[in-house]
This record gives C-alpha cells, sequence and structure tokens, in this order.
C-alpha cells in the first residue's frame, strides 16, 4: 500500500504543468500589452529594443529562432515592421505566426489610425499608407487593443479566457481613470513642436495643437533651410519641442535657443520589463513634458 501511495504521489509530481502560451512581441509597447493582459500565462520575447528606432531594424537569427518556438506573434502593423518582421517569419518556418492565422496579432487591425490613405511616394518621406502606426503614445487606443489581445489570447488558451479579460479590462479602467486629469493638465497648452510624426497620437488624444517637426518630412533629417523657416513662422509665439531618445538633439537644441523654448527628450518606447502601471506612468511625463513642466 505504502508503495502504491508513493508511486502515486510521484505520478502527480511528474505531471507537466500547464503549458504557458510564447508569445513574441515586436516592440517593448505592445510586450507591455501582452504581460499587462496574459500575466503568468504567457512568457513573452520582445524584437525591438526601446532604444531602437523599429522603422530600421533587420531581421536577427535571435528574432528567427524565437518566432520559430512562438505561439503568438503580436506586432504593431500598419507596416511599422514592414523592413524585417515578414523576413524574420518566413525564416522562422511556423505556420502558427503566419499573417491571417490565429498565431498572428496586429494592434493597427483593431482601432482606427490617423492619417490614412497617404500615397507611398519617397519624395515624400518615409510615408505609411495604411496609417500612422505610432498608436502606442494613444492609452485609449491602447486599451481598445488590449481587450482585442484577450480575446485571441483566450481563443489560443480558453482555460484562461476569462482572467484575460478581466485583465484588459482592469487595464482600460487604470487608463480611464487618468484621462480626465490628463486633459485637464494640458488645457490651454499653447501646442508642441514634434521631431517625427510618432506622437501624432499622443497630440490627437490629449487635444494639443502640434505646431511643426523638426524633420521637414517624415524620416528626412532637418535642414537649416527648414529649421530657419520653424524659427521664422513660431518666433514670438510659445510651445515647446519634444523629440524621443534616438532622434538627434542638434536641430530641438537649434530651434529651443532661436525660441526660447524648452526641448525635451525622453523615451518613446517603454522599458522592456513595462508592466500596465510603467507604462501610464510612461504617458505621464509626456503629458508633463507637453505642459512645460520637468517629466
Amino acid at each position: 500500500m505504502r508503495a502504491a501511495i508513493l508511486a502515486a504521489a510521484l505520478t502527480l509530481t511528474a505531471l507537466p504543468a500547464a503549458a504557458e502560451l510564447r508569445v513574441v512581441a515586436t516592440t517593448s509597447s505592445m510586450a507591455m500589452l501582452v504581460r499587462e493582459v496574459g500575466g503568468a500565462a504567457i512568457t513573452i520575447t520582445t524584437l525591438a529594443p526601446p532604444d531602437r528606432d523599429p522603422h530600421y531594424l533587420l531581421a536577427r537569427p535571435s528574432m528567427v529562432v524565437a518566432l520559430r518556438r512562438a505561439d503568438l506573434v503580436v506586432a504593431v502593423g500598419a507596416d511599422l515592421e514592414v523592413g524585417w518582421l515578414p523576413a524574420a517569419i518566413q525564416g522562422a518556418s511556423n505556420p502558427r505566426i503566419l499573417p491571417g492565422q490565429p498565431g498572428y496579432f496586429e494592434g493597427a487591425a483593431h482601432i482606427a489610425l490617423l492619417e490614412t490613405g497617404q500615397v507611398a511616394d519617397r519624395s515624400r518621406g518615409d510615408v505609411h499608407p495604411m496609417g500612422n502606426p505610432h498608436f502606442y503614445t494613444d492609452p485609449e487606443r491602447m486599451a481598445t487593443i488590449g481587450i482585442a489581445l484577450a480575446a485571441r489570447l483566450g481563443a489560443l488558451d480558453p482555460a484562461n479566457k476569462d482572467a484575460f479579460a478581466a485583465r484588459a479590462a482592469a487595464f482600460s479602467t487604470a487608463v480611464g481613470e487618468r484621462v480626465t486629469r490628463w486633459r485637464q493638465q494640458v488645457a490651454g497648452v499653447p501646442g508642441v513642436v514634434f521631431y517625427h510624426k510618432d506622437s501624432n497620437y499622443l497630440a490627437a488624444f490629449l487635444g494639443v495643437t502640434v505646431l511643426g517637426y523638426v524633420e521637414p518630412l517624415p524620416g528626412i533629417p532637418p535642414t537649416a533651410s527648414h529649421l530657419r523657416d520653424l524659427v521664422g513662422r513660431l518666433t514670438g509665439s510659445k510651445g515647446v519641442i519634444l523629440f524621443n531618445s534616438f532622434h538627434p538633439r542638434e536641430g530641438p537644441d537649434f530651434l529651443a535657443r532661436q525660441l526660447g523654448w524648452k526641448a525635451v527628450q525622453l523615451q518613446l518606447e517603454v522599458p522592456l520589463d513595462a508592466t500596465g502601471a510603467t507604462y501610464l506612468d510612461h504617458i505621464n511625463r509626456w503629458v508633463m513634458a507637453t505642459t512645460g513642466a520637468t517629466p
């Protein structure tokens, strides 16, 4: 009898734990959303470091390895990763994560995008015909994507479907609790100059006017004549210049000196290990910077 009990105990301890979903996110903002919605039921790998511009990455062997093992890919979409993600997925030879399959998820497919319908023309800079892909600076859109992501995770892991939905709803509630205060903080703000159009969703979310861009066209480095034109147009007005960590500071610093404005450099993406709370604090720093306060 004792031997039988021991054998049964050994059998029970040898049973495999419920398998975690293996999720690969293209950026740290999408990884944050996966982590917030998926909780302990997922393992997450992030492909793009938060200090790199995801437009210009190259497909690397480490990406292919992660994608080969993945149950789900969570991408930004709207062609943000078009230069490297399709090649990495093709190299992974994993039919579960091909576009159109349940293992492929694009955040952009679940929200209304800004700046849609533009013509892809190199003379107009780095234009995204599907729309501006930098929606992760809008917490309300991120909350909407979180609800859709919970449904996808639940389809892949029905045992945790309710938990995913509850976590997504909690994140949406946390966003909603901050929205009114954020918009009150920026009431009366004269406007901002961004380096690139990667913060347009933040401005739209807050209702803040974008006064111009350091780049003459998206993805095109600023020229002396463009910067002089900005100075000429904005002299005598008020505002703040915001740019992110992978943009060079020469252009913003020039404008700041000429206009007497503050230029603030911020991280566009959240850290690799970010949670929902980290993300909300991150957005709060951008909101503060928009008002001219030190974030």
